[in-house]
């Protein structure tokens, strides 16, 4: 990989990792379509470690808020009697079924998940349930509702829906923002809130995916000075594009709704559908030649 690829691929995982595009079916289509190798989940994972950064520099208000509400609440013995402790719980239910499923579908997610006829299924999949929580939502506006705000609204019902959601995630093309955002809307939370609890579930699962793969494939990502810049400057531009993606993002969400991202995500599956075509009618001569 060359520093022009690093580069490119940490601007493509700064815009669409809390964009409801899919950050992995981008980090696997891009290179797919300029030639260049697949970065592979490793790197990919990794450099979600400058996304991670802009989420902390993003909502460090409401991060420094829930952490020092989950202390108060542990010290003074009760627990749910504080809003900010009751949000802090809800992430940590909400991450445990992402850590079970990603252990145990390792293998699958590094290898198989990774193939475009998956990221394509998963694309069209999380893009219907995205259209279907707009829907949802506007129903409910004509009835007068406008759906919970504010992250003490956040219920567990909503933290337990919206962490079962988030395992989706591990498959290319779902869109961890889409999937989760969209889960939030169908439990009667509004876009702001459920993208502001999104963002916040996707702490703990995003660092403990980093982290165990920078330890798991060390030797292969930093086993060299240009491997170790190359993921470096990855991971730098990756926070630098996220931070600004995710402030537009919770400005949009305010007064609009998730349909320009739908659209742009059919488009992304036809792109991927003909990819797909093309390659099948490639493969045909050879096997007729094979024959």
């Amino acid at each position: 990989m060359s520093t022009v690829e690093a580069v490119v691929l940490g601007i493509v995982q700064g815009l669409t990792e809390f964009l409801p595009i899919s950050s992995t079916a981008h980090l696997r289509l891009v290179p797919a379509l300029l030639g260049w190798d697949d970065p592979g989940a490793a790197y990919s994972a990794v450099i979600q470690c400058g996304t991670l950064a802009a989420v902390c520099i993003a909502m460090r208000r409401d991060i420094v808020r829930l952490a020092g509400g989950l202390v108060a609440g542990i010290r003074s013995g009760r627990p749910l009697a504080s809003a900010d402790c009751r949000t802090s719980l809800l992430i940590i239910l909400g991450t445990v079924p992402i850590v079970v499923a990603g252990f145990a579908a390792r293998h699958l997610i590094r290898g198989e998940a990774r193939r475009l006829e998956v990221v394509t299924a998963a694309l069209l999949f999380t893009t219907f349930v995205m259209a279907g929580a707009e829907w949802l939502a506007r129903r409910r506006a004509r009835r007068g509702g406008r759906g919970r705000a504010g992250l003490e609204a956040v219920t567990p019902t909503d933290g337990l829906a919206m962490g079962l959601a988030q395992v989706l995630a591990l498959v290319p093309g779902t869109s961890r923002s889409g999937i989760t955002i969209s889960t939030g809307m169908v439990t009667g939370l509004d876009r702001a809130t459920a993208a502001r609890f999104s963002f916040l579930l996707s702490l703990p699962a995003v660092a403990a995916a980093a982290l165990l793969e920078a330890w798991q494939q060390r030797a292969a990502i930093f086993g060299s000075s240009d491997a170790l810049v190359e993921t470096a400057v990855g991971t730098l531009t990756a926070a630098i594009v996220g931070y600004g993606s995710i402030r537009w993002l919770l400005r949009l969400l305010t007064s609009h709704t998730l349909w320009p991202f739908i659209v742009y995500r059919l488009g992304l599956a036809g792109v991927l559908a003909w990819t797909l075509g093309s390659s099948a009618a490639k493969s045909i001569p050879s096997l007729f030649a094979f024959l």
